[in-house]
């Protein structure tokens, strides 16, 4: 194939291949490619057509250096003039000069970190270069790019894949670069078959201008010449919208079909209506609930009357009380003869939520029991045998409440604290304790985290949703400022005068020990603070090595004030609750993430009294580093912080896991796509609940991978 040629996709070469081809068969790849594809999960034709252009390039025509305006980003074709790698001082960290031309003239390039280029490049070798085109610093009347992407080109080997078309870029694999990716694209699209079957029905396609999947695929990875560069580089292209609809479309489909199956389960329905009831959630309440803590429970409670199960999340801010919320729904649990339960992921939050549970419910004849793998033998025994018997009516714990050898006389109600922490099997394993009384428990997830709606229809879309958007009364705002450790001085001092007031304080560090980071530890820091700085006063260290009883007598000590300080890793981040404690200072606060800086200032700020976080930090820092605490100084509110947090990290990082890639998406992102996905939301659930549709479901699901079936148990349907 010339270097003029038209790349001719949508009529295939040879006999189409299937979806489950293995890649290796892929004209391309062979068998060591497939193992580099093998480790990021591409195994088949299919996996091979999900790995889409992160980018696009306009190579119908290229820019000339003559032509070329610093600040613009330019796409050119180039010979090698020279080239040569110049070290640093010791050897390390070499710059690579570049020299290319073309017939317009010549410019100068920089690679850092550039020594891998030394003996690749040689002169009179073709290249495609694409960036951004700078004013050379030391030279102001020179103009250079600097670490452009490129690609080297041999005159022998160009095909119609590389020039004259909108160009496709991949994120190489290993050794296999976006090059080869792309050849081996080619092979795969010429073998899609004709006849490729859609999960989206026709009408819907009609209904919504959409394209067919296969063309959509085909225009994804060799859009045509007249396509908009521009909206390709946005994913703003039809055909990619379509993938993306479709994306989104299956995923919603999924919980759609879920929360159906879960409406067809048994669940005990409580009664609501009665004096004792009321009168019971009346007593527990230690202030005059907020508006938006009684319209939860109303929701919660509505949901709890029915004969199926509740799912519903209850999202709030810290501090703003769900923990209340979740105990006047276990009161309800409680009074209808069933049990409930409450699960946190980790043994802190797990001992506070029960100290909070005993402080409100012992006092009116309820029993609580708290379930924690650091308990000695006898106590858990003894809590167990309550729990089976049930004499206990609400078990608070860790991932201990899910062991084998826990059994509940009648469970009915089952709260989650931070689910995210927890895996799927976890959180069914604690639900079956219910269903082997015949019966599904009702749910209630609670999290600290504010969600944006767009990112809840994805991670969380399977709930109903209770938003507690009010602080309790009593509460006063939360001062945060930012300063360096220049001035760490005037900061020890503003702690003295805090615990001179019978007040306390936190000091938080990003890590346990000395580590190659050159970043302060907590137990060195520790040991300084108490002798050097705070000598007069009683400090405390706590964090995440220590065993359960040593973190157990930390926090006692600090609840009682007997510790004036505590020195502490973000082992802190949930579950501590002391009204005393009124100012947290933060070192190296550029190292910790948004939601977990909110998390962290939440542990103040809780009493009546006025609270400080003093946020640490080097003068100079990366752009987002600098976005993440000054949005920290700007604001204390959980939602606001939420959506800039999302918009730096993106949805995939958002619980510092890989969420997208995790519920399937390839091309989907639900910040940057957010009105395809409520489309998306609607068009599946209205699918879902039309009984004359079952057709177009069982195509649908044959269609969805089988891990997603599983998953989702969708296989009822085909």
């Amino acid at each position: 194939m010339n270097a003029t040629a038209k790349a001719s996709v949508n009529a295939p070469t040879k006999p189409p291949l299937h979806f489950d081809t293995p890649v290796q068969m892929i004209k391309g790849v062979g068998p060591q490619r497939a193992e580099l594809l093998a480790q990021r999960g591409i195994h088949t034709l299919g996996d091979l057509l999900n790995y889409l252009p992160f980018r696009y390039e306009d190579r119908i025509r290229f820019s000339t250096i003559k032509e070329l305006l610093p600040g613009n980003v330019y796409t050119l074709r180039v010979k090698v003039l020279s080239g040569q790698a110049v070290r640093g001082m010791y050897g390390r960290d070499a710059i690579y000069h570049l020299l290319v031309q073309d017939a317009t003239g010549s410019l100068p390039c920089k690679f850092f970190h550039g020594q891998y280029l030394e003996n690749r490049l040689k002169p009179g070798q073709s290249l495609i270069l694409h960036g951004k085109v700078e004013i050379d610093k030391l030279r102001p009347a020179r103009r250079e790019m600097v670490n452009p992407q490129m690609e080297i080109l041999s005159s022998e080997e160009l095909d119609s894949t590389e020039t004259g078309r909108i160009v496709p870029i991949y994120e190489a694999i290993g050794t296999f670069g976006s090059r080869a990716i792309r050849r081996a694209m080619y092979a795969a699209v010429q073998s899609i078959p004709s006849g490729l079957p859609d999960i989206l029905p026709a009408a819907l396609r009609l209904k919504l201008s959409l394209p067919s999947r296969r063309d959509a695929l085909i225009q994804t990875h060799f859009p045509d010449a007249g396509e908009s560069v521009e909206l390709l580089n946005i994913f703003r292209s039809p055909a990619q919208q379509r993938l993306i609809f479709e994306e989104f479309f299956r995923y919603q489909l999924s919980i759609a079909l879920d929360r159906q199956t879960t409406r067809r389960e048994n669940a005990i329905p409580f009664r609501l209506r009665e004096e004792k009831i009321r009168a019971a959630l009346k007593r527990i309440l230690p202030f005059k609930p907020t508006t938006a803590q009684k319209r939860a429970l109303g929701e919660i409670a509505a949901d709890l009357e029915k004969p199926f199960p509740m799912n519903r999340l209850l999202q709030g801010d810290v501090g703003s009380g769900k923990t209340i919320v979740a105990l006047q729904a276990a009161v309800i649990a409680i009074e209808n003869a069933t049990q409930a339960a409450l699960m946190a992921p980790t043994e802190i939050l797990a001992v506070q939520h029960y100290l909070s549970a005993k402080r409100v419910l012992e006092p009116v004849g309820y029993r609580v029991e708290l379930l924690i793998s650091g308990m000695k033998f006898g106590e858990k025994a003894a809590a167990l045998e309550r729990l089976a018997n049930g004499e206990a009516n609400l078990a608070v714990g860790t991932h201990a409440l899910i062991e084998d050898n826990v059994k509940f006389a009648r469970l009915g109600f089952v709260a989650i604290d931070e689910q995210h922490r927890f895996g799927v099997l976890q959180r069914k394993r604690l639900m079956d304790k219910a269903a082997t009384h015949g019966h599904a428990p009702h749910v209630l997830v609670l999290t600290a985290t504010p969600i944006p709606r767009t990112l809840s229809l994805t991670i969380y879309g399977d709930l109903d949703v209770s938003i507690l958007d009010e602080l309790p009364p009593g509460r006063t705002p939360i001062i945060t400022r930012l300063t360096t450790e220049q001035h760490l001085p005037g900061v020890w001092e503003s702690a003295r005068r805090e615990v001179a007031a019978g007040q306390q304080v936190y000091i938080v560090y990003p890590v346990i020990e000395e580590s190659k980071l050159e970043l302060k530890a907590a137990i060195d820091e520790f040991a300084r603070l108490r002798k050097d700085v705070f000598p007069k006063f009683h400090l405390g260290l706590l964090h995440g090595r220590l065993s359960s009883e040593e973190k157990e007598s930390v926090m006692q000590d600090f609840r009682k004030n007997e510790i004036n300080i505590l020195v502490a890793t973000t082992v802190v981040e949930v579950g501590v609750d002391v009204p005393n404690a009124t100012a947290m200072i933060i070192e190296h606060a550029e190292r910790f993430g948004l939601s977990q800086l909110h998390q962290l200032r939440g542990r103040i700020g809780r009493g009546a009294k006025k609270s400080h976080c003093i946020l640490v930090a080097p003068p100079r820092m990366t752009e987002v580093a600098k976005a993440r605490l000054d949005t920290m100084v700007r604001t204390t509110n959980g939602f606001e912080i939420a959506e800039t947090d999302l918009l730096l990290r993106g949805p995939g990082d958002f619980f510092g896991t890989r969420q997208s890639g995790d519920l399937g998406f390839h091309i989907a992102n639900p910040i940057r796509d957010k009105d395809l996905l409520e489309s998306a939301r609607k068009e599946a659930f209205a699918l879902a609940e039309d009984t004359t549709q079952k057709p177009a479901l069982t195509q649908i699901l044959r269609a969805l991978p089988e891990e997603w079936q599983r998953r989702y148990n969708l296989a009822r349907i085909g």
